[in-house]
């Protein structure tokens, strides 16, 4: 891996912007004369350079010494971050919060106690206002320790009044931590195996979730984030069973709740962001065309009314537009026009290449291929589908690692390769077996490929139509439905057997589902 990629500092660098940068000079000379000062010079040099590489700093800076860049590094790191933060401050309000619990501490270190809970009391109202639970247990601890300390008689019952309050405030932390920590476990195991494949894994997915979820009574007394990570668990779990009918009504609820808490949708638009990319996926997965739509919409407005600055956000702004753009070119069947947009989709995740995490690279990957497919163009398709099947690691996404392997066999029959067919079968056959993921669609598909490989093509027209027959009654199938979510089978062998482009079979699908 190259430095430039393991280096902290020259990171931190690369993702400042221009104002930030000029924040950050500013600064600096504020508190100092900046001609001489080493760890500045150290900044610009970082500031130009496209990698990281000690030998130019050392050449940029004769009066370096080698003994001294470990020293200056760590300096310029912790520069760099108070400056963001005074930057940011307006922006994060935890990062007020904290300010102004320093600022009581600062006051209670002088002796001026009911100044500095007069502080602790604004911000706690103010940390509960906007759901910030672990933040307010931190106000709440230092009040009783300066009250248990000195006799302040601020509040008459104060001692009372603050056992309460800890004791609500501990419980809401402690309901939120067993939801969250099912939401997570729920969204991990989906990025391990992705869909149930049969009875055996829907039986281990609802005693997990079942034996993990906490007893809840009321629903509507949760509070604000009890009630998104109660939200998420089912999302995911729903999701994981194919069951996109429940599924919806949490994600519709998720998006709701901040749609209601319009304050939160500004404080928290990551986790806004993503409820929004949920409900788009289970539209997508249900074929609910007008909520997909709708849903998209509410992506792009919400990029185009707020003028967003945090880099998270706007990754994640682009991963979540841009997954939702592929779909609707997916449902559409409007392949042609997709293609044209991905030079500038790579281009982005290149811009994001450090934010984004192999499972997302993967899945861009693979509907890139799928892209390619329906417009036709085999060898692109051959080219994206290599890119996921020679950089393999198991436990991650093994459905989506199967069904490229599904689909780069197909594009190869397509580009009649049936020499090389002939090994990839076997070899995709033996990586399936291996993972127990040999389903009835699979079958089906191996059987067709080394009968067509071997037959002459006056019998191809009746193989494709065997095939498409044994696979129609499977579509309703409750765990081999999963097949046609990752690769639409039954409308590239329509296309086969009239003889027609898979772009043209999916638009005229479309039409007939809009009307």
């Amino acid at each position: 891996m190259p430095n430039s990629l393991k280096e902290p500092l020259f990171q931190l660098v690369k993702t400042m912007s221009k104002s930030e940068k000029r924040n950050f000079r500013l600064f600096v000379n504020r508190i100092q004369n900046t001609d001489n000062v080493l760890f500045v010079k150290l900044f610009d040099v970082l500031d130009k350079s496209k990698k990281y590489n000690e030998n130019v700093i050392f050449s940029k800076i004769p009066t370096m010494k080698r003994g001294q860049l470990s020293n200056l590094k760590r300096h310029l790191y912790k520069q760099i971050l108070i400056s963001l933060r005074m930057i940011n401050i307006q922006r994060s309000l935890e990062i007020q919060i904290h300010e102004q619990l320093d600022h009581a501490r600062i006051l209670y270190s002088r002796g001026l106690y009911h100044q500095a809970l007069k502080i602790l009391d604004k911000t706690k109202s103010i940390a509960k206002e906007y759901n910030q639970d672990i933040l307010c247990l931190q106000i709440i601890a230092f009040e009783k320790s300066i009250e248990s300390r000195h006799i302040t008689r601020s509040i008459e019952n104060r001692a009372e009044l603050l056992a309460k309050d800890s004791n609500e405030v501990n419980e809401r932390v402690f309901s939120k931590s067993q939801l969250s920590n099912l939401a997570l476990r729920m969204y991990g195991l989906y990025l391990k195996v992705g869909h149930i494949r049969n009875k055996k894994d829907h039986f281990f997915v609802d005693e997990f979730f079942n034996a993990h979820l906490p007893p809840i009574k009321n629903f509507q007394t949760l509070s604000f984030y009890e009630k998104i990570y109660y939200c998420q668990a089912h999302v995911w779990y729903n999701f994981i069973l194919l069951n996109f009918t429940q599924c919806y009504k949490f994600a519709s609820m998720w998006v709701e709740l901040f749609e209601n808490n319009p304050e939160m949708k500004k404080l928290d638009s990551v986790v806004y962001l993503r409820g929004l990319n949920n409900l788009s996926a289970t539209t997508f997965s249900m074929n609910y065309y007008s909520k997909f739509i709708d849903t998209l919409n509410k992506i792009n407005e919400f990029e185009k009314n707020n003028k967003i600055q945090d880099k998270n956000t706007l990754m994640l702004l682009f991963l979540y537009r841009t997954t939702t753009e592929i779909n609707k070119h997916f449902l559409e069947g409007s392949f042609s026009d997709a293609i044209k947009k991905i030079p500038t989709w790579e281009n982005e995740i290149v811009f994001y290449k450090n934010q984004l995490d192999n499972h997302r690279i993967l899945v861009f990957q693979y509907k890139m291929a799928c892209l390619y497919f329906g417009a036709g163009d085999l060898s692109s398709t051959i080219d994206y589908l290599n890119k996921i099947i020679n950089t393999y690691s198991g436990g991650l996404r093994e459905d989506i690692q199967i069904f490229a392997r599904i689909l780069h066999l197909i594009a190869h029959y397509e580009m009649e390769h049936y020499e090389l067919l002939q090994y990839l079968v076997k070899s995709v056959y033996r990586f399936l077996s291996k993972r127990e993921n040999l389903n009835l669609v699979m079958q089906e598909i191996f059987i067709f490929l080394k009968q067509a490989i071997s037959s002459p093509a006056s019998d191809i027209p009746k193989l494709l139509l065997r095939l498409r027959s044994r696979l129609i009654p499977l579509q309703n199938h409750p765990y081999e439905n999963r097949s046609f979510l990752y690769l639409d089978i039954i409308s590239w062998l329509d296309s086969k057997i009239e003889r027609r482009p898979v772009m043209e079979v999916m638009m005229e699908k479309f039409d007939k589902s809009k009307r």
